[in-house]
């Protein structure tokens, strides 16, 4: 049940390069968490775009925009080597929208949330972690 939400300011990205960026994402990070890419998975991975005003948004350097993004995963679902590369892969999809270059990197924040245990609800139940590998494990087998 993994969530991934760009912060960016506003009028940034067209219209196009945002829809087609907010999938990009959701298949980037359901890809690095080592899902099945199912309808069923896919379901679950959320994609959220908020845009903000440019003068809400930026560091005290300079006026250029920056890029902020949250991944939400329950704990485990991310070893230190998926971590690593999603933070990248992330990067460059932001970068490439966005139409940064290499120095641009420290403009895009990638901040990895891991939800505890036991403290991640849906459908009115809590949802394990093992839970969801069965799932996914059961989804593999069968494709």
């Amino acid at each position: 049940m993994p969530m991934i939400q760009l912060t960016l300011p506003v009028d940034v990205l067209s219209a196009e390069s945002r829809t087609q960026l907010q999938s990009t994402l959701a298949a980037t990070l359901l890809q690095w968490e080592g899902a099945p890419d199912t309808a069923f998975f896919r379901s679950l991975t959320w994609s959220r775009i908020d845009e903000i005003p440019r003068e809400s948004f930026g560091s005290l350097g300079d006026e250029l925009p920056r890029f902020r993004i949250d991944v939400t995963v329950p704990q485990g679902a991310l070893s230190d080597r998926r971590k690593a590369g999603l933070v990248e892969q992330v990067t460059r999809d932001v970068s490439t929208a966005a139409g940064l270059t290499d120095s641009d990197g420290l403009r895009v924040w990638v901040l990895v949330h891991e939800q505890p245990e036991g403290t991640w609800g849906a459908g009115g139940a809590i949802v394990r972690f093992a839970d969801l590998k069965a799932l996914a494990a059961g989804a593999t087998a069968s494709s």
